[in-house]
């Protein structure tokens, strides 16, 4: 991954936090009611057709030996290649999962977008993104402290672009100061499940299906889907947006979200990468998945036009 490349991903990145943090924190002022919840689309596929497609997918895929663990993180490097799960959640919070879905793996992170969040220290900043994960996983998460301590030992490269932000004034906190707290927020441990309900809570206008808590605000949800479909897939993000049309995000861990407006969420996690740092079998799987259930945004056949 190239300098201009993660410049660029970090400044759009930016946009996104600042939007989120402050509902979480809201949310917990607020105590907002669990009852709170989005209309399912008319056009959702039924779950007994999902889980046809998703077991077909998985049994498809499974055998895929293409792409390479993270190796610069060497914790990432450890993790065995053959691992993969596919969990879905629909709007309406019904489940449903294969393979390795209970599994951990680290989550994607960004330098920028966390100086940008308001807090009195570094460790108040780190539990409000904590806090927040949390409530769109409806779980309680923490971190991968090996993964954190082999990231943090191996940093330097971020460093440097902490301070190529600083030059151009795109970073609004202490530089290093920052990048510690993005290497723990890369950190966190998430699994496939989790991550399924974190993207089903973006479906469902920002309110968590499985808890009923309010997350996000709904204003900001095509604001945040919009920057998923932009900048969600580093360098293969515009063919994403071109072959599957639906709004993602990856992480060099092995896991990739994508979200249904309306409909809910899937989430695959398979360690090998491809060039561009995403998941190849989640790639593929969330490709299969969407065409056979006519999910792609940009088709009339999203909204049942066929």
């Amino acid at each position: 991954m190239n300098t201009r490349r993660i410049t660029a991903l970090l400044t759009v990145a930016a946009s996104i936090i600042p939007l989120l943090l402050p509902v979480a924190a809201d949310a917990q002022a607020q105590a907002a009611p669990k009852t709170a919840s989005a209309k399912t689309s008319p056009v959702a596929p039924r779950k007994e057709q999902i889980q046809a497609i998703v077991q077909e997918a998985y049994n498809k895929f499974k055998g895929d030996t293409r792409g390479k663990n993270a190796d610069y993180i060497p914790a990432l490097a450890q993790v065995n290649p053959k691992l993969f799960g596919i969990a879905v959640v629909s709007s309406d919070n019904q489940v449903i999962t294969v393979g390795d879905v209970k599994s951990t793996f680290s989550n994607a992170g960004a330098i920028a977008t966390v100086s940008l969040v308001s807090a009195k220290s570094a460790d108040e900043k780190w539990q409000k993104i904590l806090n927040f994960y949390s409530k769109a996983a409806g779980e309680k998460l923490t971190i991968m402290d090996d993964v954190y301590k082999s990231e943090a030992a191996t940093n330097t490269g971020n460093k440097a672009l902490s301070y190529l932000l600083a030059k151009y004034e795109r970073i609004y906190a202490d530089p290093f100061e920052s990048v510690d707290v993005y290497t723990k927020q890369c950190s966190v441990g998430v699994n496939a499940l989790q991550l399924a309900r974190m993207g089903a809570t973006l479906a469902n206008d920002g309110v968590n299906p499985a808890t009923g808590e309010r997350v996000i605000k709904s204003e900001n949800i095509p604001e945040i889907l919009s920057t998923m479909m932009m900048a969600g897939l580093y360098d293969g993000s515009g063919g994403w947006s071109w072959h599957v049309g639906l709004p993602a995000k990856s992480g060099v861990g092995g896991g990739i979200v994508a979200v249904a407006p309306g409909k809910g969420a899937i989430a695959v996690f398979s360690p090998p990468l491809d060039e561009a740092g995403n998941s190849v079998k989640a790639q593929e799987v969330i490709q299969y998945v969407a065409r056979q259930l006519d999910l792609n945004i940009y088709s009339p056949a999203s909204v049942g036009l066929k």
